[in-house]
């Protein structure tokens, strides 16, 4: 989870303005959190409190409000367009997304979870 939120923040400059060299500053003034941040705490959020044995169900809809707490708390985060829109809206079915949202957000299960299996079935509900 460190490893996620610190790539995010050292590559905060780069995501719209890539580079093609490994000889950069980590972190400079302008460095900042980003969407993929916010809403890896959100995930996290939801799975430290429903523990080592959670309910899929519970789990999904957790999420649901976590997303929505946690973006309200950032909202110039920089999130997609769709997400975004999401994300204010009073929705709570999933809009369809083709990003990688998912797999930006998904390191608290593997941070949390003691056995492969668990870590695979809690990361595809948080997809």
């Amino acid at each position: 989870m460190y490893g996620a939120i610190l790539g995010d923040i050292v590559g905060s400059l780069y995501e719209f303005n890539p580079i093609d060299t490994t000889d950069f500053p980590l972190l400079s003034d302008d460095s900042m959190f980003t969407d993929d941040s916010v809403m890896t705490l959100a995930v996290a959020d939801v799975l430290l409190k429903a523990g080592k044995d959670p309910e899929e169900k519970a789990v999904k809809q957790a999420l649901i409000k976590s997303f929505k707490k946690w973006g309200a708390k950032y909202p110039f985060a920089g999130y997609g367009g769709q997400f975004r829109q999401w994300l204010f809206s009073d929705m709570t079915e999933p809009y369809g997304s083709y990003g990688n949202g998912s797999a930006m957000r998904v390191s608290a299960a593997g941070w949390l979870y003691d056995t492969l299996e668990t870590t695979r079935k809690v990361a595809r509900w948080t997809a």
